[in-house]
């Protein structure tokens, strides 16, 4: 039987666009013209002085040669050209590959070659590894030097500046939507721990869907003032650069990331919103009382990375900060399950509200489907925060696949829920709470014991700065728990005083049987390495 509804009713201009988050821009630029997009040092620059900037970006990047499906790469930090190279380099129909500013010269040579960038624009700071990265490389790029006036400065390696470029473009070049919305838009490397990174492609529906997401989920209202702490090159800035357009938002630069830096844009910009991996969080609760500001008003934060534990997100709840959380990947646009407050949750004791704020949570508005599910059986785990599972995601905002890497899509797909190799289980309300990535499960003697537990524990410890657990090889027990323990300065602590702590609020199995002290080492977006700790834990 013929479907009544599709006949002679089809696609048309006047009924169909593909979603794309430059749409947003093109609307920003005619209904708030006048209002702040950036603020970086003392440059200040309006929504049309912004969309004009793009359209000239986009327009220079056509008349050299770039157009559909080519790579443009982009090394810079949280500074207002990154945030025009999300609108102008989809406008021209190419791809955005914003590179993470702190990694070597051999990876980002990978990532040029693997990603076939045609282009790159880089920050002139950056200059000495992307010098050595492009001498890696044997085929020719355009490279365009950026020279920010708040940078240290640098050499120049390209033949045109991006300021030059910009004068170059044309004013009236048209803010054009793809034909097609699951065209890519922008490709990002995950932070691989063994070999090379995997090439993450979004497209321009998952982006725009995920931007508006954003806005529905934190509950942002019109002209936010958001402070730039997250790296733009990170999941592209969990879509946020194209928020804020949706919102007539402005946007705060940081070049690098302090407590007072932090503080005082703030203080001095009425700053309302920013996101965080929860390094962040903890600069800011130990934060010297000479690199602290008082503001009057509370400011939204949005963090994510490892499950924050409970005592951190209480002690910025104290200090003046709302903090929502949230869990992704790079495969899902950044956040994509959010811990939504409920009303009545306000009622709870402050360790209550803390522990249930900790919870990773309920699908994002776009995604589709989110559930905790064995891994072999593909059946969902019992809703009773007992069962483990592995947390899997389906939907609009599952990226379109791994480049090149056909093998790792399928696996990654399989079953048609996209795997994201974390652990954890449902709960009664049906919000989820991680437990573990599925490599960090310590097995001692038989029983599975979560790091993530161990942590939370940890980090209730006065004298502790930052933990994290892993798993040490043992002849006895298979593995034991190893924690990583950055102390407060002037703490006493010993190791047996760590040890003696967790036993007093963990079954005694679970307690860590070592403990060593000192610096954790970090990803650029705050994530501890644990494989790098597990190297150390099983080479001592």
């Amino acid at each position: 039987m013929t479907d009544i509804f599709d006949q002679e009713l089809g696609q048309t201009p006047a009924n169909y666009t593909p979603l794309s988050p430059v749409s947003l821009l093109r609307r920003v630029e005619r209904v708030y013209p006048d209002q702040p997009a950036v603020i970086h040092g003392s440059l200040r620059r309006t929504w049309a002085q912004t969309a004009e900037r793009c359209r000239r970006l986009s327009s220079a990047l056509v008349s050299r040669g770039v157009g559909k499906g080519d790579t443009v790469a982009v090394m810079a930090p949280n500074i207002p050209e990154i945030l025009e190279a999300h609108y102008g380099i989809p406008m021209a129909g190419a791809v955005l590959n914003a590179l993470n500013i702190r990694l070597d010269a051999a990876t980002l040579a990978f990532i040029l070659e693997h990603g076939e960038a045609k282009a790159l624009i880089t920050d002139t700071e950056f200059a000495p590894v992307m010098r050595e990265a492009l001498s890696q490389i044997d085929r020719e790029i355009l490279v365009i030097d950026i020279e920010d006036p708040q940078g240290p400065g640098g050499d120049r390696l390209g033949e045109i500046t991006y300021e030059e470029l910009i004068e170059s473009g044309d004013t009236t070049m048209p803010i054009t939507l793809p034909q097609n919305e699951w065209d890519a838009i922008s490709l990002n490397y995950t932070s691989g721990t063994t070999g090379n990174p995997k090439g993450v492609v979004y497209h321009h529906r998952g982006a725009y869907l995920n931007a508006m997401s954003n806005i529905v989920g934190w509950d942002m209202a019109h002209h936010p003032v958001y402070l730039w702490t997250l790296p733009m090159f990170h999941c592209n800035g969990w879509c946020f650069p194209w928020s804020l357009a949706a919102v007539g938002g402005t946007s705060v630069c940081l070049r690098s990331v302090s407590a007072k830096a932090i503080f005082d844009s703030i203080a001095d910009h009425s700053v309302t919103h920013f996101c965080g991996a929860p390094i962040v969080l903890n600069l800011l609760i130990n934060a010297s009382d000479n690199e602290r500001r008082d503001f009057p008003h509370t400011v939204k934060v949005m963090t994510a990375a490892a499950p924050p534990p409970p005592s951190v997100l209480a002690a910025m709840e104290q200090s003046g900060f709302a903090m929502t959380h949230v869990y992704g990947l790079t495969e899902t646009y950044g956040p994509a399950v959010i811990c939504s407050w409920k009303p009545q949750w306000n009622e709870l004791p402050p360790d209550e509200q803390a522990n249930t704020k900790a919870r990773q949570g309920v699908p994002y508005h776009a995604l589709e489907d989110l559930q905790i599910m064995n891994p072999e059986t593909m059946d969902p785990v019992s809703s009773d925060a007992a069962e483990m599972g592995e947390a899997m995601f389906r939907g609009n905002i599952v990226m379109k696949g791994y480049l090149k890497n056909p093998k790792a899509t399928k696996e990654a797909f399989a079953g048609g829920w996209f795997h994201s190799g974390d652990l954890g289980v449902m709960h009664p309300d049906e919000y989820i709470q991680l437990k573990d990535r599925s490599k960090d499960i310590i097995i001692s003697g038989g029983e599975n014991i979560s790091s993530i537990e161990i942590e939370d524990t940890l980090y209730r410890h006065p004298d502790i700065l930052e933990a994290a657990v892993v798993a040490k090889a043992d002849d006895h027990w298979g593995e034991t728990p190893c924690a990583f323990v950055c102390l407060r300065d002037g703490s006493p602590a010993s190791a047996q005083d760590i040890i003696d702590y967790c036993k007093e609020h963990l079954a005694n199995f679970k307690a860590p049987k070592t403990v060593i002290f000192g610096e954790l080492p970090k990803t650029s977006t705050g994530k501890i390495q644990k494989f790098k700790l597990r190297e150390q834990a099983n080479a001592s």
